[in-house]
């Protein structure tokens, strides 16, 4: 007698993985072999999470707050989320319309579900994170991929506004917006963001906001949150987090921003998937908030010198075209000119720097669709001799490679 069949979703096989976690698999396998990895791969600060944030947690764990909390999250931290985008961005946020996820992705996840299903169409600006496509897809959705503008190396990139807006189609449902931007380091113009919201208004869409670098940004440049928007209720679902302002990646912490009658709804299905957040991180993300903000200022600063420095090394790598990214801790050169000379694709591009110069870069293919066919990223979330010695390798091989072409 046969045993049953397992049947999964036909959708399931289609689902795409991470690729950041991908080639860190591949890189620690290298190392095992003992080679000297340089990873620009991974999108986590490198700052260890800050001490006063781990004291509040262990003081959690010896008081013993080791149980089930409320679904949306301990009221005092909804109420430290509420205080902290309030007083940050003049909004008007309350408690109430604040759910507490296990990580941004739960918020994304959460927020999609509630918004689409089969047959709707999500507007994404590319390249992107890929949560959004996949979340969508899963659901029976369709994405609809809308390519960033390259600028080139002095303006960067910007949305394409009339693009989008020739996008909407009567199915459309969402319009997802990350400020700043994953995978590219881009930071959207204020006018930008006013008329994505006029584009919200005249067709009734709601837009996806993931603001979870928003303390990432360089150079002074000016950042608008849609949350400062008097209407945001109206149209907007609001997604932050701890991984990143906080170095607490492996806490999962993040939140859900949507207006009550939503939040209370949404608690349902929350409860249904994941019960809770975690406790005793819920109660190190409320001092995280509340407590000094100097180590994140610190961190900031450097990761701002960090960004300088890679920009400078990059630049001098032949065939980069390097634009000084404005926000998270992102660089997307685009390597056009080396593809081109030497015949490889992107992710060949990337699997021989891997393989020969012990480098991990990701493909700009791996933040679906396909406009990062050209470029490739780099986390500058690491320290300033990795990326003196990394690119200096990265130099060398693209050189290499250029040098055989030419033969």
């Amino acid at each position: 007698m046969s045993s049953p069949t397992l049947k999964y979703k036909p959708i399931i096989p289609n689902l795409l993985g991470e690729q950041a976690f991908i080639y860190i698999a591949k890189a620690r396998e290298l190392a095992s072999k003992g080679a000297k990895v340089i990873s620009f791969g991974v999108g986590q600060p490198d700052v260890p999470t800050f001490d006063h944030i781990i004291d509040a947690a262990k003081k959690a764990l010896d008081e013993k707050f080791t149980g089930y909390t409320e679904t949306a999250g301990i009221p005092e931290l909804r109420e430290a989320i509420a205080e902290y985008l309030n007083s940050r961005y003049g909004s008007d946020v309350k408690p109430s319309e604040v759910i507490v996820t296990p990580g941004g992705k739960g918020a994304v996840f959460l927020a999609v579900s509630a918004y689409v299903g089969p047959g709707d169409e999500v507007i994404i600006p590319e390249p992107s994170y890929p949560a959004y496509p996949e979340v969508a897809k899963f659901l029976g959705a369709k994405p609809v991929f809308v390519p960033l503008k390259w600028l080139g190396a002095e303006e960067g990139f910007a949305l394409d506004i009339e693009l989008i807006r020739k996008s909407i189609t009567p199915r459309t449902k969402l319009i997802v917006i990350n400020n700043p931007q994953n995978p590219t380091g881009a930071l959207f113009s204020p006018k930008q963001l006013d008329e994505i919201m006029e584009i919200a208004k005249e067709h009734n869409i709601t837009v996806l906001v993931d603001e979870i670098y928003d303390n990432f940004v360089y150079d002074n440049a000016p950042f608008k949150s849609f949350l400062t928007y008097p209407e945001w209720r109206d149209y907007v679902l609001y997604i932050n987090g701890f991984s990143k302002t906080f170095s607490m990646t492996g806490w999962r912490l993040g939140y859900l921003v949507i207006k009550r009658e939503v939040a209370e709804k949404l608690t349902r299905l929350a409860v249904n998937i994941w019960s809770c957040p975690v406790s005793f991180a819920q109660k190190a993300a409320v001092t995280a908030l509340k407590g000094t903000w100097e180590p994140v200022k610190e961190m900031i600063k450097m990761f701002e010198k960090r960004r300088d420095l890679i920009v400078k090394k990059l630049r001098e790598v032949p065939g980069f075209e390097v634009w000084p990214s404005k926000g998270a801790f992102y660089v997307f050169p685009n390597v056009k000119k080396v593809l081109d000379e030497t015949g490889l694709s992107v992710e060949e591009f990337v699997e021989w720097i891997l393989y020969n110069k012990h480098v991990v870069t990701l493909p700009g293919t791996a933040f679906p669709d396909k406009a990062g066919k050209d470029f490739i990223r780099l986390s500058f979330a690491t320290s300033f001799e990795a990326i003196e010695e990394g690119i200096t390798r990265l130099k060398e091989g693209v050189e290499e490679l250029l040098s055989k072409s030419k033969k």
